[in-house]
């Protein structure tokens, strides 16, 4: 018997019973979003364990003896002043630091954002030694600017790495099986400098999820239930999901219709939550049960292929202290903002990349007419250089001859593929990417390469 006890926010999957027969219902749901809902797996026999849980397995039956929750979200607003929040904020937030890193050589990735501005400012702060990366795509703009001028003011080594055209190709059976096929590849960029990591330090020190718990949802506070599921299923369905997943559900003759078995998921999990007194902290709940240990945990795997991970914004001490914070603070990333504010000046006057060219200090002016001149010299700029700019990583995967020998041969000759879906569909949705809008379908595309991949490596062993 196993005792086993997960996360709040879980950072990566248990698993539990057996892989035999195919879920169909809820690759589907996968097809559509780029993650697996709630317990659910490739396989209906066999589930992920529940987050913020103590269990007790049977490991010859593979099956769940006892289960008890230990967290449930909620919103329990405590009243004081926003700089009493921001001072718990910032003892927490470099008591957790210094706990997970301790004296190690840290690896901090550093992005023009806030989540990694606020970890460099704890770090700095706790004088814990840091060597600091950003990456930029192959003929892409050059988000690593932003990383660096970081790194400078904080006194921090840095490096510029690239994610190269066609990186995927000789990574890719090595990414299925670090990830189980669980995230579809057009979001894995460590692949291409995984290999660069082992002489940076000792682990790695992740802002991974900070820009969820630390800012509201945009929505009402007293959205009505219904419309916070409508807002949900928007928002998790990619672009091109919904076709495919019906494409999906219609060729295994699955019940009903797709888009009404998806909304009833969201709307029972949702339910369950009950945190009737406010919209925007009840759609964080469902975020940070059922998104963030189901698709942003699954890439995770690649930084632990290399060193040991630490997540500040993962640890049960800052979920349990959001829920503490009335919403009106936690709207427009004001804590971190503040915090950096207090601990170092210097980086709030760096240029924040989502409101650029303003900082921490005049970013209440990005609007009209005050960012007018900057709108005008950027546009007036990218029409001079007449340049393409690579803008997402599947650009760099999907595109050019060599890129798309590779992936037709993974689309169309993989072993076991056909046996999965008809080959008409991933021949429908490969043309419509090439042909129609390669923006629209590459989510579409990749997540076909993925189950493509998980057919190969997977289902020979499963009873269809």
């Amino acid at each position: 018997m196993s005792k086993i006890k997960t996360e709040i926010i879980p950072v990566k999957q248990r698993f539990v019973g057996e892989k035999i027969t195919l879920n169909k219902e809820a690759i589907c749901v996968f097809a559509a979003t780029g993650f697996f809902l709630d317990q659910d797996t490739y396989f209906k026999e066999q589930n992920v364990l529940k987050p913020a849980c103590k269990y007790e397995i049977n490991n010859e039956t593979q099956t769940i003896l006892s289960e008890t929750s230990y967290f449930k979200w909620h919103y329990s607003p405590v009243e004081r002043s926003f700089t009493e929040i921001v001072d718990e904020f910032a003892q927490l937030f470099e008591t957790i630091i210094k706990e997970q890193v301790g004296d190690t050589n840290v690896i901090l990735p550093l992005s023009g954002g806030l989540d990694s501005r606020t970890q460099a400012v704890a770090l700095k702060h706790l004088n814990i030694p840091v060597n600091t990366y950003s990456y930029k795509f192959q003929d892409g703009h050059d988000e690593t600017y932003y990383g660096k001028q970081i790194a400078t003011v904080c006194n921090f080594p840095f490096q510029a790495m690239i994610v190269p055209k066609g990186y995927l190709w000789n990574a890719v059976d090595e990414l299925a099986s670090m990830t189980g096929c669980y995230s579809e590849f057009t979001h894995a960029r460590q692949m291409a400098f995984i290999n660069q990591y082992e002489v940076l330090g000792d682990v790695f020190s992740l802002g991974h999820w900070g820009d969820v718990l630390f800012d509201d949802m945009k929505v009402d506070d007293n959205l009505s239930f219904e419309n916070q599921v409508s807002f949900l299923v928007k928002k998790i369905v990619k672009r091109g999901g919904l076709e495919l997943a019906d494409s999906l559900w219609k060729d295994w003759q699955l019940k009903g219709a797709f888009a009404d078995y998806l909304k009833a998921r969201v709307s029972d999990l949702l339910t369950a939550i009950n945190i009737p007194e406010n919209a925007n902290a009840q759609i964080r709940a469902f975020k940070s049960l059922y998104w963030a240990p189901r698709w942003t945990s699954i890439n995770l795997s690649i930084f632990k292929a290399k060193k040991p991970i630490t997540l500040p914004y993962y640890d049960d001490r800052m979920c349990a202290f959001i829920c503490s914070v009335p919403e009106k603070y936690l709207a427009g990333r004001q804590i971190q903002i503040a915090y950096i504010k207090k601990r170092m000046p210097a980086l709030a006057k760096l240029t924040w990349e989502a409101q650029r060219p303003f900082n921490l200090y005049t970013y209440t002016y990005n609007h009209l007419p005050w960012n007018l001149p900057y709108r005008v010299y950027n546009k007036l700029g990218r029409i001079a250089s007449n340049n393409k700019y690579i803008q997402r990583n599947w650009e760099l995967q999907f595109l050019g001859s060599e890129n798309e020998n590779q992936l037709e041969n993974r689309l169309f000759n993989t072993p076991g593929f056909s046996s999965m879906i008809s080959t008409e569909i991933p021949q429908q949705f490969y043309n419509l990417f090439k042909t129609k809008d390669q923006v629209f379908y590459s989510h579409a595309v990749s997540m076909l390469l993925t189950l493509s991949l998980f057919s190969s490596k997977e289902l020979k062993s499963t009873k269809n």
